[in-house]
């Protein structure tokens, strides 16, 4: 018998969330059904739900940061038992079979992976993401938070926190590295807490310094001002490293020249317009313009316990379930330092 459960929906694109009620499928035998406790709210609810990145599925349940308990488990899971700690990130399903899948990394899926929410298994059913009291995922998608994480902190590493941590694994941040990150939102806090857990040197780089001091608590050594044009010259040639996790139109040429020879400077934000440069900022020093994408479920929980082993977790405001449309307008105009987290006990309460 499938459950029935709380959740709060967007009915139309644009349109307030509001309560509701969802059926989540009865248990498979590779299942899991998980009592949610925290959901974090990632910008891309928001662009989903407003059908910013093109048509979407209605009503939408939004929320991919997702944090709980394990109620119950399918006659084939073995990984999990009843009263573990998990967490849910941005996908719940991919095919398991293409040289992707069985590299691990299943956001590349070539069939496509299935999102947590607005999206459509392999059964034909829409999901239905974090924002509700249960949800039942595939065991192969679901993984452990450690106990050295509290949930509620640990909801926005699933998706913010692997999002910035896979780049930064990538491209070699460590000691002896400069890093950079663009922008101190729900993306870059975290940004900075890896990097400088991994012992590379951080610098924040923010329209203006009205966010140094928690940049500096956060563990960057330097904060510097892009409003202000000499900053572009005093870093000229510094970084090995540039994570940009803003979503806004950038003068990449510019912050390509703030990259050593055969640095990188790679995109996570995803801006609604496109990027430009001039091919000789990349020629004049070998360097790189890349992108990231989430990471695979491997190197999801591979963050987790780093994580965990660090002592990090997101900066959060915890907010009930009546205050979501209220948290939205609030993301929307920078007024969060620096992510919303819903306490899922107030969903349908």
């Amino acid at each position: 018998m499938s459950t029935t459960t709380h959740a709060i929906a967007a009915p139309a694109p644009g349109a307030p969330l509001a309560p509701t009620t969802i059926e989540r499928r009865d248990l498979r035998p590779d299942d899991v059904l998980i009592d949610i406790a925290y959901a974090g709210i990632c910008h891309s609810d928001i662009h989903q739900a407003k059908e910013d990145w093109g048509q979407a599925i209605f009503p939408m349940v939004p929320g991919h940061e997702i944090a709980g308990v394990v109620a119950a488990v399918g006659s084939a899971v073995t990984k999990y038992q009843v009263g573990d700690r998990v967490g849910v990130g941005c996908m719940v399903d991919s095919c398991g079979k293409c040289e992707y899948c069985r590299a691990g990394t299943e956001q590349f899926c070539v069939k496509g992976n299935v999102q947590t929410y607005n999206g459509v298994g392999f059964d034909g059913e829409n999901t239905y993401g974090g924002y509700s009291n249960q949800i039942v995922v595939k065991d192969a998608f679901v993984c452990r938070i450690p106990e050295g994480i509290d949930l509620d902190v640990a909801a926005p590493l699933l998706c913010a926190g692997i999002t910035t941590y896979s780049p930064l694994h990538h491209w070699g941040a460590g000691p002896g590295k400069k890093v950079a990150v663009i922008g101190l939102g729900g993306l870059g806090h975290l940004g900075v807490k890896i990097a400088a857990a991994m012992g590379a040197e951080v610098t924040v780089l923010s329209q203006s310094l009205k966010k140094q001091e928690d940049g500096l608590k956060l563990g960057a050594k330097d904060y510097y001002a892009t409003s202000d044009e000499a900053t572009f010259d005093v870093l000229r040639g510094k970084f090995d490293i540039i994570l940009n996790t803003v979503s806004a139109k950038l003068p990449v040429d510019a912050y390509l020249g703030l990259l050593r020879v055969g640095g990188a400077m790679v995109n996570v934000g995803a801006p609604g317009e496109p990027l430009s440069y001039n091919a000789f900022s990349l020629l004049g020093g070998n360097k790189v313009l890349a992108g990231s994408m989430i990471g695979g479920i491997a190197e999801t929980q591979e963050m987790l316990d780093f994580c965990a082993e660090h002592g990090i977790g997101a900066e959060i405001e915890t907010i009930s379930a009546d205050k979501v449309n209220e948290a939205y307008e609030r993301v929307e105009n920078s007024d969060v330092r620096y992510r919303f987290v819903i306490d899922a006990k107030t969903i349908g309460a």
